[in-house]
């Protein structure tokens, strides 16, 4: 390990490297223009990168894929301003940054999580949590670090560690494959139809035609994807509507059991040679859904981002909605545009709350719809959130979807 992350290392030096490669260019001319599509192919076909840091273990670490590539101490926010935990993304970047919060003091390469000032960037490090609530870092791993990174870029913040673990369930997205299409004309059928015959010649004739998808122009930009529970409606709600649909006068749809439900729901037991008592079961309930043709509504909901924005939105389902969830991300690795498959990895971030990730995805139910739209639009770097925590009072314009798990 320490050889691999000394070999990484090397690429946090980006910046003296590509300054040198500009140097060498102006030298050597043609080999060093030679060396740069191949420079350019290996940046390409790197992992994403992400950031995980441990508030108990005061330690962020630098992860290019499931690879650790380097770790750092910090110092994140004392009592009474302790550091949020949950899922972040990099907001804004700025070299010099001077907090508009505390006496103007100076922020230098900040990175910002939220635009309530929780942010990355050089500060004292005692060896405790110290700060205001954002997390200090070294200034030569900041600065490094600084060139590496881009908006977007996922930040996960957790009390105890956290690590990357590769996942394959059928539930994540794989890349759009268009369908082969077998050609069935042959030489005798077109002899045999006297209006293809003349028109079509046989040896022109491809057996195999493959649909090309065009390429998709947002292939750079990593999708930013959540699925969190959705709030059911009353099921007194829904046996009020059914029963008025079905002819049952139970009165306004207000969630109550008044006087005028109990006696559409008795004189429907009784209709139905049931025992009439004017009380609600759950046999009863299941039985009007079927007699009235009621499906019960999805329990959840996709959402899609992509540059800060909302692009996509679809309702989904989640087994076993009442039991908790907890908070976890998945992340697609690189593949290429025709690519057939792409591996995942995944990062819980709320420890043993809600299980296991892959169990976690046992319990989620996509349409086939909304896979197949997924598969469209998926990208490298694209994560999915699921967690049964709020998303909404940090998400808005100018952020992707963020969770505070605390």
């Amino acid at each position: 390990m320490l050889s691999f992350k000394k070999e990484y290392r090397k690429s946090f030096a980006c910046v003296l490297a590509g300054a040198t490669a500009l140097s060498m260019a102006a030298v050597t001319g043609a080999s060093a223009r030679d060396s740069a599509p191949q420079a350019e192919e290996e940046a390409e076909n790197k992992a994403p990168l992400h950031m995980l840091v441990s508030l108990n273990e005061q330690k962020i670490s630098v992860y290019q894929g499931l690879d650790l590539i380097e770790t750092s101490p910090i110092s994140s926010g004392k009592r009474g301003h302790s550091t949020p935990t949950g899922v972040f993304s990099i907001l804004e970047k700025r070299r010099k940054h001077f907090s508009n919060l505390y006496d103007n003091a100076p922020m230098p390469f900040m990175q910002r999580l939220t635009w309530s000032g929780v942010a990355l960037h050089v500060g004292k490090l005692p060896g405790y949590p110290a700060s205001h609530g954002c997390i200090r870092m070294p200034r030569p791993f900041a600065k490094s670090l600084y060139s590496m990174t881009s908006r977007g870029m996922h930040v996960v913040v957790t009390r105890d560690p956290a690590t990357p673990e590769s996942v394959d369930h059928a539930v994540l997205p794989q890349p759009f494959v268009p369908k082969t299409e077998v050609a069935s004309l042959s030489g005798e059928t077109i002899e045999a139809d006297p209006a293809l015959r003349g028109a079509i010649q046989p040896d022109s004739i491809d057996s195999n035609v493959t649909l090309v998808q065009p390429e998709n122009p947002h292939f750079d930009r990593p999708l930013r994807m959540i699925i969190t529970p959705q709030k059911q409606p009353s099921r007194v709600k829904v046996l009020q509507r059914l029963l008025n649909q079905m002819g049952y006068n139970a009165g306004p749809v207000d969630g109550i059991m008044g006087r005028k439900t109990r006696a559409a729901i008795s004189l429907y037991q009784e209709g139905a040679e049931l025992p009439v008592t004017g009380n609600v079961t759950d046999a009863l309930v299941a039985r009007i859904h079927k007699e009235a043709g009621y499906e019960k509504p999805h329990n959840a909901v996709l959402r899609v981002r992509r540059k800060f924005r909302d692009i996509y939105q679809a309702p989904v389902s989640i087994r076993n909605i009442d039991q908790e969830i907890g908070t976890h991300v998945f992340t697609a690795l690189q593949f290429e545009q025709g690519d057939s498959s792409v591996e995942w990895m995944a990062v819980t971030a709320e420890g043993e709350r809600g299980g296991a990730s892959p169990d976690i995805l046992d319990r989620i139910e996509l349409p086939e719809k909304v896979s197949a739209e997924l598969s469209k639009m998926l990208t490298p770097g694209t994560s999915l959130t699921i967690t049964d925590r709020s998303f909404k009072r940090n998400t808005g314009l100018g952020t992707d979807f963020v969770v505070i798990t605390r």
